[in-house]
């Protein structure tokens, strides 16, 4: 699956068309997949960048088009000109592209979106459902923003049938809003500026334009702002309020105004306190001499509802607004509309047709619409499209009608957003995949991917499965069912690997220098799956040398024998469930600990039981599949052990002989472990030193303490 950018920037640099390098880096990624022996079905391989897939991502936004989802609206947009694209809120970071590093500003441009926000209720209401870490779930909950509240109407004085709408979470507080601020981008502002303030309200205008909606919203920045010169009429009490426009009020969200409570809101009373404007507590305690009171009270300078808590003051001036015609009950979301749209060549081609009179979308049989071939596949610095240079193929006549093909591409995470159900039936013509496949396999079980992609891939997949489940298409409403992150590997330097700080590890190099198994056991061995690691140089040192001792247990001593050895079977039996257990519970780098305990055992005797011994390579295979196989043929076995049953434990060879070890640093416990009891002090020590290895990093070790089978203590400095 590879497509969007990097390959963009490819074809625009080497004049190369970027299936090429599509291509190649495909096949790259598959050799070194299958060199480390991942176990993939090649047969189900998909690609994004293929006409035969995109053609059923073009079939899904058909669909999203004729339900109403997909719109072509004029919006302020992210705009990198050094790309000469539009990017996504999710690809924007403190104001510069997430990829390339290159300036964004805010510009308005006709653009698809798709109508994510009329899923957010759904979207929240699904995470309720779903075995998702929790951290994860709440930044889904607080990027959707569901806040419930009142729409209230400002007249604007001077104005005859001129208002604006604000959203509010605390309309009971309206008594002390004193000031009102649009968003510069807000239509309203032009007409209500006074040519005293027009210049200085156009030159701030331009200043808010070239930031991000990040760097604009940050709590801690300075607050900036002009006043436009206007009045709005505070509908509660008839008194005349200023209008100002300030970056901090964003026209994609809510109705790019609002109204401004500065004695219990502390950004509102910063900028109330530079600008000199008025500040009245409508909420009884604090000292707003010194700073804003955000907590709740009793109301006060509040009219009819002076004396009311929080909740009645809320239900009372709701049912007032209500009655007057000025303002009603609202839910609202901060989740915007999903920019669909990228001023590129390299994505799905996006199947509409422009006509003088409307669009029209194709027809299923003439899905795929497939990319044309370009010379130059240069982005505009203005906006336009490369694809705009393919006049044969923009320009089209159907029946009689002159009419431009849409030259706006698809994003990336267009093709990611279903690629799941592709997986199923990938080479289902008809349709996307086959129902009672979908019915078989869906949802995903298990979903492993990284927390970044939490408000982009991992929100926009749930949102086109939603869709397809509602149309009937797909068996379940949500597609992933379980989902666990896993944790970067960084260089050695403790920094992102990147070619630029020579901090990349290949793994080809890997491969050749220690073998396939001992880099797949190091990356597993190097801690919790969900932590961010450095790579080690003598980590994978370290894990080689234990393959070649399991290999020489095998392969080169006597000691696997048809007998029965009492002494192991306890740490056989113990292994056997600890190792399950852990990796049910994808605790990889302890299932790894205790299997170099149980080698440790094995070396120790004279006699290791040849039932053990292939227990022992099936718990290992899982990490270390190519020495594990050949040595399941060492002994004997000609079926491949990938398809054997799991070993059982006897839970009663297991219960008395381990211990929940906890482990202490300085005083404070740092990690707990399950061993076997009566451990030699040595192996515990190792044990324990491993556990919080990142604790004593760079430190020095003053006194070790172990009571035997109860706790093990380290004394750092």
């Amino acid at each position: 699956m590879l497509s969007g950018l990097p390959a963009e920037q490819y074809a625009i640099k080497t004049g190369k068309h970027p299936s090429g390098f599509t291509e190649a880096n495909i096949q790259t990624f598959k050799r070194q997949l299958k060199m480390l022996g991942f176990s993939f079905d090649w047969d189900r391989e998909v690609s994004t960048a293929d006409p035969s897939y995109y053609k059923w991502t073009q079939w899904i936004f058909k669909k999203l088009y004729e339900d109403g989802y997909a719109k072509l609206i004029e919006m302020p947009v992210n705009w990198c000109e050094e790309l000469g694209t539009v990017l996504a809120n999710d690809e924007v970071i403190n104001g510069k592209s997430e990829r390339g590093g290159y300036p964004v500003v805010r510009k308005n441009m006709k653009q698809w979106v798709l109508d994510i926000p009329s899923y957010a209720e759904s979207l929240l209401e699904g995470l309720e459902t779903l075995d998702w870490p929790e951290s994860t779930k709440e930044i889904q909950r607080n990027w959707i923003g569901k806040s419930v509240g009142a729409e209230v109407k400002f007249k604007v004085k001077g104005f005859e049938n001129l208002d604006f709408t604000v959203f509010t979470t605390r309309p009971d507080t309206l008594f002390g809003a004193t000031y009102c601020v649009l968003a510069p981008e807000n239509e309203l502002v032009s007409k209500i500026t006074t040519d005293e303030q027009n210049a200085l309200v156009e030159e701030y205008i331009k200043l808010a334009a070239s930031k991000s909606d990040l760097e604009r919203t940050e709590l801690n920045k300075e607050k900036t702002g002009v006043f436009t010169g206007s009045y709005a009429i505070n509908p509660v009490n008839n008194k005349e309020i200023p209008i100002w426009i300030s970056d901090y009020v964003l026209n994609t969200y809510g109705t790019g105004a609002i109204m401004a409570v500065p004695a219990h809101d502390q950004r509102d009373y910063e900028f109330a306190t530079k600008f000199g404007l008025k500040i009245i507590p409508v909420l009884a305690g604090g000292d707003i001499s010194k700073e804003a009171y955000t907590e709740d009270g009793i109301h006060i300078n509040s009219g009819f509802i002076d004396g009311l808590n929080k909740e009645d003051a809320i239900n009372k001036i709701t049912t007032w607004l209500e009655e007057n015609n000025i303002g009603t009950k609202k839910v609202n979301y901060k989740l915007r509309e999903w920019i669909f749209a990228r001023q590129r060549y390299w994505g799905e081609p996006i199947p509409i047709i422009h006509f003088e009179d409307g669009m029209k979308v194709l027809k299923d049989d003439e899905l795929p619409l497939v990319l044309p071939e370009l010379e130059d596949y240069s982005p505009s610095k203005t906006g336009a499209s490369p694809l705009d240079k393919a006049t044969t193929w923009v320009n089209v006549n159907i029946d009689n009608k002159e009419g431009k093909r849409e030259t706006s591409t698809m994003p990336g995470s267009a093709g990611s957003s279903w690629y799941f159900l592709r997986y199923i039936d990938p080479k289902n013509e008809n349709e996307i995949a086959d129902k009672k496949l979908m019915e078989h396999w869906m949802p995903v079980d298990l979903y492993m991917g990284g927390p970044e992609h939490a408000v982009g891939h991992l929100l926009y997949s749930r949102f086109w499965n939603q869709y397809l489940y509602n149309k009937g298409i797909v068996s379940h409403k949500e597609p992933f069912k379980k989902l666990r992150h896993q944790g970067m590997i960084l260089g050695s330097n403790g920094e992102k690997m990147s070619k630029s700080k020579g901090n990349v590890v290949n793994p080809d190099d890997m491969v050749k220098n220690y073998g396939a198994d001992a880099l797949r056991l190091y990356e597993m061995f190097m801690g919790p799956i969900d932590a961010a690691k450095p790579w080690d140089p003598n980590g994978i040192e370290g894990s080689k040398k234990f393959v070649d001792r399991v290999y020489r247990l095998y392969a080169e001593t006597d000691k696997i024998q048809e007998k029965e050895n009492k002494d192991l079977e306890r740490i056989y039996h113990y292994t056997v469930k600890k190792v399950t257990k852990d990796y049910e519970n994808m605790d990889f780098n302890t299932a790894i600990s205790q299997m170099m305990i149980f080698i440790n055992e094995c070396y120790k005797n004279d006699i290791v039981p040849k039932e053990y011994a292939l227990g022992f390579l099936q718990l290992l295979n899982p990490v270390a599949p190519h020495i594990t196989e050949e040595l399941w043929q060492l002994l004997g076995n000609n079926s491949s052990i990938a398809y054997s049953i799991w070993p059982s434990y006897d839970e009663e060879k297991v219960k008395e002989n381990t211990f929940n070890l906890p482990i202490q640093v300085n005083g404070k416990l740092r990690a707990n472990i399950d061993i076997p009891m009566n451990l030699p002090e040595e192996e515990v020590k190792e044990i324990a030193h491993k556990q919080v290895s990142s604790y004593l990093e760079g430190k020095e070790i003053v006194k070790e303490i172990y009571v035997k089978n109860k706790i093990y203590n380290i004394v750092i400095k």
